[in-house]
């Protein structure tokens, strides 16, 4: 099986999407550490803001979101 069915699949699950949800609230959270991040960690947090941002547009949040809407925020 490859990733792309292996997502589809857990997308018919609502929790999959809360999990989702989790990291999308940890990106925001790491981007608002950036305000008060001295130079040296700039480079850290990006790199997990970037992380987060690849894992929400593979497994597809946005639409993940509305669909169980009910079970988000």
């Amino acid at each position: 099986m490859d990733i792309e069915q292996i997502l589809k699949d857990l997308g018919n699950h609502h929790q999959f999407a809360q999990f989702l949800q989790m990291i999308y609230n940890l990106r925001e959270e790491t981007i608002a550490e950036l305000h008060e991040a001295d130079r040296d960690k700039i480079q850290q947090l990006s790199g997990r803001i970037l992380s987060y941002d690849q894992i929400l547009v593979m497994c597809e949040y946005e639409s993940l979101k509305k669909r169980h809407s009910n079970y988000t925020d």
